[in-house]
Parts: structure tokens; C-alpha cells; sequence
């Protein structure tokens, strides 16, 4: 945790104020464990004073420098109680949060921007935002400002399109996709194990269209989506066949937490799980065991 390179720790948000050989720094749990060797400064994103979790009119904004302790606790704070009830897709925050299989310190350290930037392909922030159209609010140098999807903004392992400089401020979770029904599964090859496959599943409300979302990630280097309309659910068949044409075999991520193969079979069994789940749901209006809505 030396970084004996820093000679300064720097109290500020402005993307002005960054230059060669900064790092931006919110709960640095990442930062302080790895380190780098071409740091001189950290400019400490904790004390922008940013609202971690706001309710807006348009859905719930995430603050970069969230942490995933006030995340878990969103759902019965006085803030959710107005959209608690509305907002059924609030019940994947927690299994995400559970999926870092970390102590209370990281929970109360770590970021939900942090664990977008690290970009991971297990990074459960990446997982929740991404498969609820998670959108990605990003501050430059030259004080522009541009938006994207969080499922598009993670390239790859340990890979995103922020540029030099370039600061998460924000993630915007939209009002339909809070309202939507979901399923969540996820496996790893221990019990206490990084995931090595979590699939989100959700099916929008009919106001949003009514489709189908499956959102694959931890097993492919990048978050992956698939989306069918309500007028056409995929069969079995639709979704395998989808799954094929959306991910190649080296598209999933190889590591000690899982082989390609595994993680590809791993991810057509949980997918098919949860088209079976919803989509049950969906046409006769029965609730199947084993799944979160």
C-alpha cells in the first residue's frame, strides 16, 4: 500500500486540475493495491461532496464515489421509500453487492465508480449498471462533458474508453429499467470465489416496450446484451442462437476462475434459466421458484 512515488495528495473534482502522472482517487482500493510506479499525485475525489444516491424524476442517480456499503443500504433508506415499492429491480442491488465476496472494510472503502474504471470482468457495479441501461455520465480536461451506456464504455479486461484525465462523475440508472422485472444467477468455482458467470435478466414494463434484456458478464471480457421485443420472446432455440452470434469463444474470459469452455457453457445453462424464469412469468402471469424479481 506505499506508494512512495506521490508527493501529493489533492483535494479536488475539476478535471482542469489533472496532468501527467495523476490519479483520480476515491475509495482506492484498487489504487493502493497495486500501485503504479508513474504516480506523483492523487487527486482525491472524496471530498467533492457529491450525493452518493440521489431519486430524480428520471430514475436514481449513482454518484462515482458511491460505496457499495451505501448502495446495499439504499434499499431501506428514507430516500428509496417513495420508489421502494415502484422500483422491483432494486432487488439485484444487494445480490451485486454480495458478489464482491468482500469484508465491510472494502464495502465501506470501495466505489461504485471505482469498480466501473478498474473494469473488471467480474466487477459486479459493471453488472448491475450495465443490465439496468446503466448510463455513464464522464468529465473531461477540456470541460467537456459526454454520456455512454456502461455496457459500452467497458471494453475489455482491465480496459474502458476513458481517456487520459477522463472522470466518472455519475451513473444513471433509468426510471423504466427500475421498474422492470428481474432474475439474477450467478457462479463461481468456490464458494467464496470471484464470479466466474453473472447473467441479469429483466423484462421492461409495458410502457417501455415490454422486451426482453439478458445482460452477460463476469464470463465474457466485456459486458454483452441481448434484447428481443415483447411481440417476439425468444424460444430456447432463439436464445442459444443469440448467444452464439453475440459472443465467441474468445470473447470469454480465461483465468484461474474459470476456463472459456466452462464459462461459456455455464453461461448458456443460466441464460436459459432465466429466459425460462421471466418469460414464464411473462406469458401466464405465474411466479417460478429460484429467482430474484
Amino acid at each position: 500500500m506505499d506508494l512512495s512515488t506521490v508527493t501529493d495528495l489533492v483535494p479536488t473534482a475539476d478535471p482542469a486540475d489533472w496532468r501527467e502522472g495523476d490519479a483520480w482517487l476515491a475509495g482506492g482500493t484498487v489504487l493502493f493495491s497495486y500501485g503504479s510506479q508513474t504516480l506523483r499525485r492523487l487527486l482525491d475525489l472524496t471530498s467533492a461532496g457529491w450525493p452518493a444516491l440521489t431519486v430524480t424524476d428520471d430514475g436514481l442517480e449513482i454518484a462515482a464515489t458511491c460505496t457499495v456499503a451505501e448502495l446495499w443500504a439504499f434499499e431501506e433508506s428514507v430516500e428509496a421509500g417513495p420508489v421502494r415499492e415502484r422500483w422491483s429491480a432494486l432487488d439485484l442491488v444487494r445480490p451485486c453487492c454480495d458478489s464482491f465476496v468482500a469484508s465491510f472494510k472494502i464495502w465501506n472503502t470501495s466505489t461504485v465508480g471505482g469498480n466501473v474504471c478498474t473494469s473488471l470482468p467480474a466487477g459486479p457495479m459493471i453488472s448491475l449498471t450495465a443490465a439496468l441501461d446503466g448510463v455513464a455520465e464522464v468529465w473531461g480536461p477540456s470541460g467537456a462533458r459526454r454520456t455512454q451506456p456502461v455496457a459500452e464504455l467497458v471494453t475489455g479486461e482491465l480496459r474502458n474508453t476513458l481517456a487520459r484525465g477522463e472522470l466518472l462523475r455519475a451513473i444513471r440508472v433509468p426510471d423504466h429499467a427500475l421498474r422492470s422485472r428481474t432474475a439474477f444467477r450467478r457462479l463461481s468455482l468456490s464458494n467464496l470465489g470471484r464470479s466466474g458467470v453473472l447473467l441479469v435478466g429483466r423484462v421492461d414494463p409495458p410502457d417501455a416496450g415490454g422486451g426482453f434484456v439478458l445482460t452477460v458478464t463476469a464470463s465474457t471480457r466485456r459486458p454483452v446484451q441481448l434484447r428481443f421485443p415483447a411481440d417476439a420472446p425468444p424460444t430456447a432455440a432463439d436464445l442459444a442462437a443469440a448467444l452464439d452470434a453475440a459472443i465467441p469463444l474468445d470473447l470469454y474470459h480465461d483465468d484461474i476462475h474459470g476456463l472459456p469452455e466452462w464459462r461459456r457453457d455455464m453461461t448458456y445453462r443460466l441464460g436459459e434459466e432465466i429466459r425460462s424464469e421471466l418469460l414464464t412469468e411473462l406469458l401466464d402471469g405465474t411466479t417460478s421458484d429460484g429467482g430474484l424479481r
